[in-house]
């Protein structure tokens, strides 16, 4: 079993930046892909960006290339970053971390992954 817990969220300002932390424990990850979604009230969960296992691929939804950054701790393999920069009030939604176990391409599909955080509130407001 894998366990996964995101922290970060909070509200900002427009123009300002957060930092999502996504902390995975139990089962040794080997091969994978880690996810960002987030869900906004009322609509469907969307893709935010993804990066395979040794981080040297990363794909990003269009609505965020530029602006966001998904990253891996270079000391604790398990962590995972998505820094925010130039938040926009539609960014506004809650954000997940997700791990698609054993993967080794990047799918932009929520259900192909197999753990799930909670989610941490992101409001963009002024």
């Amino acid at each position: 079993q894998v366990h996964l817990e995101e922290s970060g969220g909070g509200l900002v300002q427009p123009g300002g930046t957060l930092r999502l932390s996504c902390a995975v424990s139990g089962r040794t990850l080997a091969t994978y892909v880690t996810g960002w979604f987030r869900q906004a009230p009322g609509k469907e969960r969307e893709f935010v960006a993804a990066m395979n296992w040794r981080g040297d691929r990363k794909s990003y939804a269009d609505s965020v290339k530029g602006r966001f950054t998904i990253s891996r701790d270079n000391v604790n393999k398990n962590t995972f970053y998505l820094r925010m920069n130039s938040l926009k009030p539609e960014d506004t939604a809650v954000y997940f971390c997700a791990v698609d176990y054993g993967a080794v391409q990047i799918v932009t599909s929520d259900s192909q992954y197999d753990y799930w955080g909670q989610g941490t509130q992101v409001t963009v407001s002024s």
